[in-house]
């Protein structure tokens, strides 16, 4: 582990940020989803803060444990490292993570999005419960927050609560469908944490995410009932990011690329451009401080000094995702 550290130290030289640490996550046979989101998450500096400073907070005996202290924990661990690389093993995350859903309490490897989504919606969950539980004791009990819009007295709404994981990844997208025969525009926003992106060989992020707000002609079976025709017509439909999150977190959808080359499971490699541009049709300026690419590009986990070029290789990706 020693000789492995010292190897990523000499190969970055002068370059090796200041107070940056490069640790390996252990594998426990079957956690490289687990693990490849956790590096992800750590190496985006806005949310590690915010989580290290959380953990500054709630630290002591008295405090229940759940998912989100073992994660302050794990990641204050790291943090505070005296050697700047090395593995470490994150066995009370995984051993919590577990015990809270059973869907990875066996020995089948999972899916590294599915997961990302589990844990930041359990995080959510949890930031909402905490500061309910402070409203409940400050405030009376019409004024207690809960992510719904909940009605007053006076008839005006209370707004959702916007935790700082919110803060972080939360974007919103408009879907706009445009009947064909009056031209009424149809819109429709929600909320997101992640986008899921089509990818073909030899493309761009940037192609990528055109592609995703690109326009889809709904006619034959699929066509759109106009309420202003009263009937089905023929419409346009699009979606296109109204709101731009922070940190834009960037999913590749890999395996439709092989299913359209009737390929068997997918384990080749991509090659992928990573500049982004200003995307004006899609009514949002890319330009979030940081990008995290799942599954696709962040399976990088390493364990064992064999595995130490790994985190050069990820640290490459995370220079090139922070502008």
């Amino acid at each position: 582990m020693g000789a492995a550290g010292s190897k990523l130290e000499k190969a970055l030289g002068d370059q090796f940020p200041e107070g940056e640490r490069y640790f390996g996550l252990e594998n426990f046979g079957n956690t490289c989803y687990c693990n490849s989101v956790l590096q992800a998450l750590y190496f985006c500096v806005p949310f590690r803060e915010q989580l290290l400073e959380y953990y500054e907070k709630v630290k002591n005996p008295d405090v229940e444990e759940n998912l989100l202290t073992c994660l302050a924990e794990l990641f204050t661990q790291i943090s505070t490292q005296k050697k700047k690389t090395g593995v470490i093993a994150p066995k009370r995350f995984v051993q919590r993570v577990k015990k809270e859903n059973e869907l990875f309490r066996g020995y089948m490897h999972q899916d590294a999005h599915e997961f990302l989504n589990f844990l930041l919606n359990e995080l959510v969950d949890i930031l909402e419960k905490e500061t309910k539980g402070t409203k409940e004791h400050s405030s009376p009990p019409e004024k207690i927050p809960n992510g719904i819009h909940v009605p007053q007295a006076n008839g005006v709404r209370k707004e959702p609560l916007v935790t700082w994981v919110h803060k972080n990844f939360q974007g919103i997208l408009t879907n706009e469908t445009k009947c064909l025969r009056c031209e009424t525009v149809t819109a429709r926003d929600e909320t997101f944490l992640d986008l899921s992106l089509d990818i073909e060989q030899n493309s761009s992020i940037t192609s990528c995410l055109k592609n995703f707000s690109s326009t889809e002609t709904l006619n034959a079976e699929d066509k759109f009932f106009c309420d202003k025709c009263c009937s089905l017509q023929e419409a346009q439909k699009r979606m296109k990011i109204k709101k731009q999150p922070h940190i834009l977190v960037i999913h590749l959808k890999r395996f439709k690329y092989m299913e359209q080359l009737g390929s068997g499971p997918n384990h080749g490699h991509y090659q992928f451009k990573l500049p982004l541009v200003q995307l004006r049709s899609m009514q949002a300026t890319l330009t979030m401080d940081t990008f995290c690419f799942m599954r696709a590009l962040l399976e990088i986990i390493t364990t064992s000094p064999a595995e130490s070029n790994s985190i050069m290789r990820m640290r490459g990706w995370m220079g090139l995702m922070y502008s």
